[in-house]
């Protein structure tokens, strides 16, 4: 069992807390990220001129548009819960509405918990409950009395440990946070931690370096109710792989190239103006420059001008690295150029090991809120039984490809009414929602067809005339005969036993 010593931090803490750091940075960007002075200082570069360049230099955000893309995906269809026993519990339902205290919906809660643990690697998500003295659920529900939720990033949580159960499981058995930290009424640093073990949980008070003990309180679940959210797990209990572990350092190197850009344009858009002592010279618009006429032509002034050949290899340099953070990420499907993304076999891959990436996460978010929802049930006095699902397929098709694709098969002239059917409803599975596409594929195999564009190279048949979607003059001109008056009214659907084969009677 660790000491119970405030000042004590985990050896892993110490370790990471830079990356932490760095990954934040990452991916918040802008004056956070300026403020990291990740440029590298030039030789006898001062710190002015060092200001000036990180002052100058932009930031091209890889990590927070990953991150988001992630995201993204994951939550672009919510997962289901089955709560069974629980389903009647009256703080079920301000849980799901208001699981932080704070306003924020379970769905939100999880997805920005999912968020910070991409950036970090991984973060604590806490199911607290207040102390009350009410007899029954209903009196805790009138005083709001009832489980939420707290998350903490790795910054936060110092110290962590795990022990092996008699099941042979590891169960956490110590965790410490640092809740609060700040100046008081005095003027006096202080800082608010909280200690969680299997039988108490304390609070402590730490003032300039003073540490007291303000409570101490038994712990009603004889269990710590902490749920570990890892971006990805990694080999060591207690920490996560951030999905920025690479991609940030890339990001950095671009940056560094970026500020050398900013440079060579700087000192090729201002040259340096190069004189002898004693001639009267001065660069700029509008400048004279006065030189005697005995002047040795080797003292002549001249403008020192950087030609930028060396531009276009950073710019590469710049393209290459971007499609390095493409590859590490699985998003040379989605983010990649039109050029980059060309190959359909190239691209079904990424795909395919994108999908296998997020369902990963997905199967980490599932397992996560089932523990919280089995603490939940702890707290509620009710048998765990909720069942969490979280999707396990992305939908990462390429819809501009696919649907060309389906229109050049539509128009391909195959005569047959199943394979217009079913390419029909392909696209309509591009275009619609779940309630819309119910109806599209109802209509479409009740009618034989949708509505189409039928240019040189669709062909019109039976099934196109008996579900009233073309004209007689539209019919006409596919078969080689003129255009007849009032020929551009669409052809009614044919009573039963009518025939519709003599097309040149139109």
């Amino acid at each position: 069992m660790a000491k119970l010593t405030i000042e004590y931090t985990h050896p892993l803490y110490d370790e990471y807390k830079n990356r932490w750091a760095f990954y934040l940075r990452s991916y918040l960007g802008g004056a956070q990220y300026q403020e990291g002075r990740y440029l590298t200082h030039y030789v006898n570069e001062d710190e002015e001129s060092y200001q000036r360049r990180l002052d100058l230099t932009c930031m091209d955000n890889h990590s927070k548009n990953i991150t988001h893309i992630y995201s993204s995906f994951l939550w672009r269809v919510p997962p289901t819960r089955t709560f069974n026993a629980l389903a009647g519990n009256v703080a079920l339902d301000p849980f799901l509405k208001d699981c932080d205290l704070d306003g924020r919906s379970l769905n939100t809660f999880m997805r920005e918990a999912q968020v910070w643990a991409s950036v970090y690697g991984h973060v604590w998500i806490m199911l607290d409950k207040p102390k009350s003295n009410a007899g029954t659920r209903a009196e805790e529900l009138a005083q709001d009395i009832r489980p939420y939720v707290t998350m903490f990033t790795p910054e936060n949580v110092l110290n962590w440990e795990y022990e092996r159960a008699e099941s042979g499981r590891f169960v956490l058995c110590y965790l410490k946070v640092l809740e609060s930290a700040g100046l008081n009424a005095d003027g006096e640093e202080e800082i608010f931690y909280r200690v969680w073990q299997k039988d108490i949980i304390q609070v402590w008070k730490v003032v300039d370096g003073d540490e007291m003990l303000i409570e101490q309180l038994d712990n009603p679940l004889a269990e710590i109710p902490a749920v570990f959210l890892p971006a990805q797990r990694s080999v060591t209990r207690g920490i996560g792989v951030s999905d920025l572990s690479d991609i940030a350092y890339v990001q950095r190197s671009i940056y560094q190239e970026l500020s050398e850009l900013e440079q060579i344009m700087r000192l090729s858009n201002h040259p340096t103006l190069v004189k002898s002592f004693g001639t009267d010279a001065s660069a700029g618009a509008g400048s004279i420059i006065n030189m005697p006429d005995d002047l040795d032509p080797s003292l002549k002034p001249y403008q020192m001008q950087p030609s930028g050949a060396n531009m276009d290899a950073i710019r590469a340099a710049i393209t290459d690295k971007v499609e390095s953070i493409n590859r590490m990420s699985h998003m040379g499907a989605v983010r990649g150029t039109a050029a980059v993304t060309s190959s359909g076999i190239a691209l079904q891959t990424e795909f395919q090991m994108l999908n296998s990436k997020l369902s990963e996460k997905a199967d980490i978010l599932e397992l996560a809120e089932e523990q919280l929802f089995n603490l939940f049930c702890e707290w509620q006095g009710v048998t765990p039984d909720v069942e969490i699902s979280y999707p396990d397929s992305f939908d990462l098709r390429d819809y501009d490809k696919e649907l060309t694709f389906l229109q050049q098969m539509r128009a391909s002239g195959v005569k047959s009414v199943t394979l217009a059917v079913e390419i029909d409803k392909r696209i309509s599975d591009l275009i619609l929602d779940d309630e819309a596409l119910a109806r599209a594929h109802k209509e479409i195999e009740e009618t034989g067809s949708v509505l189409g564009d039928f240019s040189d190279k669709t062909q019109i048949y039976s099934y196109h005339i008996d579900a009233g979607v073309v004209t007689p003059n539209e019919v006409r001109e596919k078969i080689g005969l003129d255009d007849i008056e009032g020929g551009d009214v669409l052809i009614e659907k044919q009573e039963e036993g009518a025939s519709n084969a003599d097309l040149g009677q139109f």
